[in-house]
């Protein structure tokens, strides 16, 4: 329910980004709702400062003054309180599927298991994907089950090797690459966004692990310093 006074006054938009305000998209969105006439504003905390917890998201919420609220990259239980409140909310990306709630996305679904046939017809058999905290848990997310579907669906048994669980901090992150390539080190890497693509990039780099000599790099999404990589970044496109 918008407030009475809103035909007198510009309404007020808070976009709760997860973790840093100033990607090209989120910076896109701000020009597009000050051109409409709108006041976005950025609280003074991300989500992933907040730990993607709901108490502690609906604290900081309760306190901003703002008509509606622009959700990025939120866990269903952070979208489903969004739902549950009176002020409108939209969700770009996150995990929304099912919940009533606006939103808007790219189709990792279908992206997933597509590529997967393709990594499979050029002989990968140990395919992971590399996700954060609220993409694997409490259950892994749509795109992630599509992917693991799509393995099984093709006799490639899949298990936690294949989505690993790991702390989410660049210590974990770089334990999980450590761990992964001791053993029965990956044929390809599927990485959820950019900045993981790089860091792990260039910590498997430093061990001798090159891409795409020694290893296939995926990132799920497009970054505009990809265009500078020479080869070129295998990545899915918005």
């Amino acid at each position: 329910m918008l407030p009475e006074d809103h035909a007198q006054r510009a309404l007020r938009v808070g976009i709760l980004v997860y973790d840093t305000p100033d990607q090209d998209f989120i910076v896109e969105l701000r020009h597009l709702l000050e051109k409409a006439g709108l006041v976005p504003f950025f609280p003074d905390k991300t989500m992933q400062d907040l730990g993607m917890d709901v108490s502690r998201v609906a604290r900081l919420v309760q306190k901003m003054e703002a008509d509606a609220w622009v959700v990025v990259s939120a866990s269903r239980e952070v979208l489903q309180w969004f739902v549950e409140q009176e002020k409108p909310a939209f969700a770009l990306f996150g995990r929304r599927s099912t919940l009533p709630i606006a939103g808007v996305g790219p189709d990792h679904v279908t992206a997933g298991r597509l590529l997967i046939r393709r990594l499979i017809v050029l002989g990968h058999q140990r395919i992971v994907t590399l996700a954060r905290k609220n993409r694997r848990l409490p259950e892994p997310g749509q795109a992630e089950r599509a992917i693991l579907e799509e393995m099984q669906a093709h006799d490639i048994p899949t298990g936690s090797y294949n989505l690993p669980d790991w702390d989410d901090t660049p210590e974990g992150f770089h334990r999980m690459l450590d761990e992964l390539f001791r053993v029965n080190p990956p044929t390809a890497l599927i990485i959820d966004e950019p900045f993981l693509f790089h860091a792990a990039k260039h910590h498997l780099a430093q061990h001798g692990i090159l891409a795409p000599a020694h290893v296939s790099l995926i990132c799920t999404d497009p970054d505009p310093t990809f265009s500078w990589c020479r080869p070129s970044i295998a990545h899915l496109d918005r």
